[in-house]
């Protein structure tokens, strides 16, 4: 697998690429691959990458699998398989990485995954990527933070919706995915922030809305403060608050059964209220090692309220299979 050079200018607007090298210390890697079954009763997540610290450099595929059982109760199966650093191979163009069996593109997923009593293989096909919309100003997601180097953590919105074909055997179980929905990020730096909220959903009343949001303590130069991002797209129109274009945030109330946050612009405030169920347990990186534990709900609920100020219209539509974290609160 070719290892093409990538401009520093052209990695920040292409946020899909292998943003560092191998031989980096203290360094994490690692994309979100999401599907949703079609039926909305299952979730299956697998997060390819790199973990370079001395003494335990590594790649892995981690994993996150939710169904619900004849009663209708959530079932959560987490894990994280580790290889050597050496299996992960990655191509620029067309994007691709390898980790071991594994592969993980811009057009598929390719899993055989072995991990203590389960085993899960399969091949999916993932259609079109919903992009986000992207300036001189706002390369990616982060907007002209993008420019500012050696951030904790850098943050990546590949996909805000995409279809998926395909099935998985999940040891003696078939995964139908075919018609369902996926959603593609990753993040690259050194940690997690020590206190974020992040919520991710496409699977709303509306199938055209797809919703990001992202709120987290940033550590900036000497000091540090609390930036936001959330891209709501209804109807193919992108409505974007962040702390980049002078819109505002609230965090109304939180609890580990879910949160409630406004946020305003100059085009909409947007209200988005989530409810949390169960959660299942994955690994986080600390100055590049996995070894830190955050909680995941990958099969929430949401409310969304839109209030579009151009043509003074209210929106409403609840969602669910919605990604939450809440970390630090």
């Amino acid at each position: 697998m070719k290892h093409d050079k990538f401009t520093w200018f052209k990695k920040i607007n292409s946020p899909i690429v292998f943003q560092g090298h191998i031989k980096r210390k203290n360094y994490f890697e690692g994309w979100y691959y999401r599907q949703v079954s079609e039926d909305r009763k299952k979730v299956i997540c697998f997060i390819p990458g790199v973990s370079l610290v001395e003494g335990d450099a590594h790649s892995f595929v981690q994993y996150i699998y939710v169904s619900e059982d004849k009663e209708g109760k959530s079932r959560i199966k987490t894990g994280y398989v580790t290889y050597p650093v050496g299996a992960f191979m990655f191509s620029n163009t067309p994007f691709s990485i390898q980790i071991g069996d594994n592969v993980f593109s811009e057009t598929r997923v390719k899993v055989n995954l072995i991990d203590k009593d389960i085993r899960i293989v399969g091949t999916l096909k993932l259609g079109s990527f919903t992009t986000i919309k992207k300036s001189i100003l706002m390369p990616n997601i982060m907007g002209y933070f993008a420019y500012i180097p050696n951030m904790e953590c850098n943050h990546g919105v590949i996909s805000m919706s995409h279809s998926i074909q395909g099935n998985l055997q999940i040891n003696h179980e078939k995964v139908v995915l075919d018609n369902g929905k996926g959603y593609l990020e990753k993040d690259w730096g050194t940690s997690f922030p020590k206190k974020y909220i992040w919520v991710q959903c496409n699977n709303f009343t509306n199938k055209s809305i797809s919703l990001f949001c992202s709120i987290a303590h940033i550590p900036f130069l000497k000091n540090s403060f609390t930036g936001f991002i959330c891209n709501l797209i209804v109807d193919d129109v992108e409505f974007r608050f962040a702390t980049y274009n002078n819109s505002s945030f609230d965090i109304v109330n939180i609890s580990s059964n879910g949160v409630k946050i406004l946020l305003d612009s100059n085009k909409a405030m947007l209200e988005i209220q989530c409810v949390i169920n169960e959660c299942g347990e994955l690994r986080a990186p600390k100055k590049g090692r996995m070894g830190d534990k955050i909680k995941e709900e990958s099969a929430g609920q949401i409310k969304v309220r839109l209030y579009n100020k151009k043509n003074k219209k209210t929106y409403e539509e609840y969602g669910d299979m919605v990604g939450i974290e809440i970390v630090g609160y």
